[in-house]
């Protein structure tokens, strides 16, 4: 009788099939680890920005709020000013579009009379890099919505 070497083909198929059940168990929960990864970066991002305005406000008290978010960064080397305050990461501070987002998600900040601003935190790509969207004004208080844009209605976290 002669001696086998090697793995039958059976056995190797055995093993593919194996490491093939593994890796469909284990990738979607890489992928919702990472949205909630995203997410938790977002409303790090809205605290950021939250404080980068108050700080703003407070040296720049005759401008009132920033205008747009790449006024609270500006480039390096940065020179602290109205219009460059050297108070957030450039990156941060250019994260306005989904091509440009940051961690998942992009930024729109719009000044409101009402509220002072307005701060809306949403995925670059909705269900992808996140499922909640954000909202944060001066209150400081960030809401979130899972359903589509979040407001000051949504409930906060």
């Amino acid at each position: 009788m002669r001696k086998q070497k090697g793995f039958s083909l059976i056995e190797l198929l055995i093993v593919v099939a194996i490491i093939l059940i593994i890796a469909a168990i284990a990738i979607p929960n890489l992928l919702r680890a990472r949205i909630a990864a995203n997410e938790s970066s977002a409303v790090g991002n809205m605290r950021t920005l939250n404080t980068a305005e108050v700080s703003y406000i407070t040296a720049y008290p005759a401008s009132g709020y920033s205008v747009d978010l790449p006024t609270l960064a500006g480039a390096s080397p940065c020179t602290p000013a109205a219009a460059t305050a050297c108070l957030i990461d450039v990156t941060l501070g250019a994260a306005t579009t989904a091509a440009t987002q940051k961690s998942g998600y992009y930024f729109t900040y719009a000044l409101d009379t009402t509220v002072g601003y307005t701060l809306l935190g949403t995925p670059s790509g909705q269900g992808s890099t996140g499922v909640n969207n954000f909202y944060t004004d001066a209150s400081g208080v960030i809401h979130k919505n899972s359903g589509g844009a979040a407001t000051a209605a949504s409930p906060s976290i």
